[in-house]
């Protein structure tokens, strides 16, 4: 009897034993300490990508420069996610409208393609009215600029005196 008690047992026994169990982790930051170890700025103007959408065309993107970040007094990795923040208003006069996103890392006075937190260079990303955010991991010590290299885009119904045409970008980094 006492066989038959343990044989039914067992099963639930082992299952309860190889089930993960979910752990929570929590870790403090000193906000004194961390205050102002990563600075964002918007690029001037005349430096952002551009384009010329008129209703039933397809085109391109003139390359150009989105934001800058200091990270050289920050010591941890960061993550850098930017934001089509008008994905909705967008779909109204897009079909599609992809945008290749660059990270550049600044070494010795010039940009050069920067590379991840595994030292690999951070692949092509495209940015789109779909996926509608991209994130990157960065090491610290360093300056970086977020970038549109290229992209296209079919432009179905464009009026000049309605506002929406254009995308707006938000970076954010932690």
């Amino acid at each position: 009897m006492r066989n038959k008690w343990i044989k039914r047992l067992f099963p639930f026994i082992a299952l309860l034993l190889l089930l993960p169990w979910p752990i929570a982790y929590a870790a403090s930051v000193d906000d004194e300490a961390s205050e102002d170890t990563v600075q964002i700025e918007i690029a001037e103007p005349s430096d952002k990508p551009n384009s010329t959408a008129f209703g039933s065309a397809i085109g391109g993107v003139n390359p150009g420069d989105l934001f800058y970040i200091n990270a050289t007094n920050n010591t941890a990795d960061i993550v850098a996610t930017l934001y089509l923040t008008n994905a909705q208003e967008l779909i109204g006069h897009y079909t599609f409208m992809t945008l290749k996103v660059g990270v550049y890392v600044e070494s010795n006075d010039e940009w050069e393609k920067a590379s991840g937190s595994n030292a690999e260079l951070i692949p092509d990303t495209i940015l789109s009215m779909r996926n509608g955010q991209v994130s990157f991991l960065l090491p610290g010590y360093a300056k970086y600029k977020i970038t549109i290299d290229s992209g296209c885009f079919y432009c179905h119904n464009a009026d000049p005196n309605r506002p929406g045409l254009s995308p707006q970008l938000y970076l954010e980094v932690d």
